[in-house]
């Protein structure tokens, strides 16, 4: 192995999380390698909001200007490819492998790989996922406020969703897509805040360019649309830390410490596959953190 493939850190995952992580660490000197696949969660996402100074921009073109700024540093590389194989070795340093089987070593790793969500089978649902198909109403729910918005889902996670909603529109559905299994108490708080309630099957959503204009049931009807929100499942972008023997929380997500720390020595992660906060700011804050404290470790580690 050449001096040149051997790193202090290697980030897996170059969004905002990978970034963040990567800048906090160049400016601490730290010679580091980003690898990226290419295909993060918000690719289809027009704009990114809740994000101070940068309010409304492309969620490409914030990572473009991040990456510009993160290769400044000298000590910071950036990889496109993806990684197939990752192992600790005995000496507890990391030896990995791209696809196109290019070779690594670290002294520690960071999983910035976010999460990938599992479309329901619904045509039509995943071109407007990200668009007008919603699951965050702090990163989205402003420029759709007053609309005519419905939400998926059914029983006591879509009561407490619509009870969020309802703080930014009073035109709101609720679609059960089948029998609905709230409790009568729940129905009547619906009811109560003229929340509709539609247990209708869905066939599909008409949309233009991934823009909703209405539900298509199964039964023929149709009901015209604006936004709708849907929380749905995920699972972890890559597969690697689980296989390295990271554990797993019970939502999905890599079990981590306050220091960023998965279960295993020498491997953190940051960002949407450790959390439900999904958003590009809280990516951001979770990077730098995790930047910061593989920095430290590493100099305790020199002082032993």
């Amino acid at each position: 192995m050449t001096k040149e493939n051997q790193f202090d850190v290697i980030i897996i995952g170059g969004s905002y999380a990978g970034l963040s992580a990567g800048m906090a660490l160049g400016r601490s000197l730290r010679k580091v390698l980003i690898i990226d696949g290419g295909k993060p969660c918000n690719i289809q996402t027009p704009h990114s909001h809740n994000v101070i100074t940068l309010d409304g921009e492309t969620p490409s073109a914030i990572t473009e200007k991040a990456k510009n700024q993160v290769l400044a540093y000298e000590t910071v590389t950036f990889l496109e490819g993806l990684v197939t194989k990752a192992n600790k070795t005995n000496d507890g340093t990391f030896e990995l492998q791209t696809a196109d089987g290019e070779n690594f070593i670290a002294k520690k790793l960071l999983f910035t790989t976010g999460v990938s969500d599992i479309m329901p089978d619904i045509k039509g649902f995943s071109e407007c996922w990200g668009i007008s198909i919603l699951h965050c109403p702090y990163c989205h729910g402003y420029e759709v406020k007053e609309q005519n918005t419905g939400i998926l889902g059914n029983g006591e996670m879509s009561f407490e969703f619509s009870k969020l909603i309802s703080n930014w529109t009073k035109q709101l559905t609720l679609f059960t897509n089948g029998k609905a299994t709230l409790t009568e108490e729940q129905n009547q708080k619906l009811s109560a805040h003229h929340i509709n309630i539609v247990e209708d099957e869905i066939d599909s959503f008409e949309h233009e360019n991934g823009v909703i204009k209405q539900i298509v049931f199964k039964n023929g009807m149709k009901q015209s649309i604006a936004t709708l929100y849907a929380r749905i499942p995920f699972e972890q972008h890559c597969k690697l830390p689980e296989i390295m023997g990271c554990t797993l929380t019970e939502q999905g997500h890599i079990q981590i410490d306050d220091f960023q720390k998965t279960n295993i020595a020498g491997i953190f992660a940051a960002g949407d596959n450790t959390t439900m906060f999904r958003s590009v700011s809280n990516a951001i804050g979770a990077g730098s953190k995790a930047g910061a404290l593989i920095n430290h470790e590493l100099i305790n580690e020199a002082f032993r």
